[in-house]
């Protein structure tokens, strides 16, 4: 049974190196399209709601059914891929969230955009509980926090390049065109995922006789575990609800200040390179000051920061969005490289790391009223 649990947990004990960097890029290659289609959304909204006539109140609500689609299945993912694999999965849901913008340039109101959305959600949840598994198990041991690293790493580089070329395409064509192209890129991807993790067949179901042998000391280690790992989720919460709400309204508070869809694209770009940066800055910082100084600080700069951008006007505002990024989107990487060491004993990864992403995708933005664009950065 021993033999057998370490063939599942750790499958670079039986393979090459040169399978686990081809599952390390696989899974950062993921995790690059599927943040950067969840954050592309921030470019459409605005389009969606000049053609569609929607008031900022459905707005939220289509950013809410995206993200609570892919928060609400991520543990659902995580459980499945204990006993099935991530192999599968994980390419089934990326091809889900290519159809999904592949079919949302055929949507002609708003339940359509709802629909597709949905779906679209639906592929993204796997990716977080079973992208972050699989690094870890592929980077097993001392190599495990810089894999994880480059890892959260990856999704920011998603972020900063899917909503620019999407913004792009839009002014070289339309919106219609440039989701189609997303679709198809996902669906190229979902293909390519499925090739290159063949031969993972983990599922990453803890062992018992791991539980049984330790020691009576571990009682505690798993109750400072426990508390760890409650205390890392909530500050996701607290984390993703200021961001999901910021992010969703930003360029309804540009384009009041005169940006173009180009110039929104620029903006987003601007903010999570800066939320790049503020992960490797805001890991330094929790260093020197611990995870919960770090914490206050990023989160007090994050609403300094986003009750400055309101007055100002949009040149003067693209120059800071960059600062703001790196409170914004830094806050989370003190404690995102813990998650598998806090995560109780004996407890599987799959299901440990989709516990943790949950909360912080399923924060959905507040939605103002249709008649109060001023409020809609809060």
């Amino acid at each position: 049974m021993m033999s057998a649990a370490a063939e599942t947990l750790t499958p670079t004990t039986t393979r090459p190196a040169t399978s686990a960097r081809r599952i390390l890029g696989t899974t950062l290659g993921a995790h690059v399209l599927h943040d950067g289609f969840a954050d592309l959304l921030y470019v459409l909204l605005p389009v969606w709601q000049a053609e569609f006539g929607l008031a900022l109140a459905e707005i939220g609500l289509l950013k809410t059914v995206y993200s609570g689609v892919m928060a609400g299945l991520q543990v659902p993912a995580g459980l499945i891929a204990e006993r099935f694999g991530e192999r599968a999965l994980l390419a089934a849901g990326t091809a889900a969230a290519g159809i999904g913008y592949l079919l949302i340039g055929w949507s002609g109101g708003f339940l359509g955009l709802v629909a597709c959305l949905a779906l679209g959600g639906l592929g993204a949840s796997v990716q977080h509980p079973l992208g972050s598994s699989l690094t870890a198990r592929a980077a097993e041991g001392p190599r495990l926090r810089t894999a994880l690293s480059i890892y959260n790493f990856s999704g920011d580089i998603g972020k900063m390049a899917l909503p620019a070329l999407t913004a792009l395409l839009i002014a070289l064509w339309q919106w219609r065109v440039a989701t189609a192209l997303l679709g198809l890129i996902g669906l190229v991807a979902a293909a390519a995922i499925y090739l290159l993790l063949r031969g993972v067949v983990a599922g990453g179901k803890p062992a018992p006789a791991i539980a049984a042998d330790a020691p009576a000391v571990d009682v505690s280690a798993h109750r400072a575990a426990r508390h760890g790992f409650l205390a890392v989720t909530a500050i996701g919460i607290v984390d993703a609800t200021t961001r999901t709400g910021f992010l969703t309204f930003l360029p309804f508070l540009l384009a009041a200040k005169g940006a173009e869809v180009p110039t929104i694209g620029l903006a987003l770009t601007l903010i999570f390179a800066g939320g790049a940066t503020g992960k490797f800055l805001c890991g330094v910082l929790a260093t020197r000051l611990g995870i919960l100084r770090s914490v206050i600080a990023t989160e007090c700069a994050t609403s300094i920061g986003i009750l400055a951008l309101l007055p100002l006007p949009l040149e003067a505002g693209l120059v800071i969005l960059p600062l703001i990024g790196v409170a914004l989107n830094g806050t989370p990487a003190p404690s995102a490289s813990s998650i598998p060491a806090r995560s109780a004993p004996g407890r599987s990864r799959p299901r440990s790391t989709a516990s943790s992403a949950t909360p912080s995708a399923s924060r959905p933005p507040s939605s103002p009223s249709p008649s109060s664009s001023s409020s809609s950065c809060r």
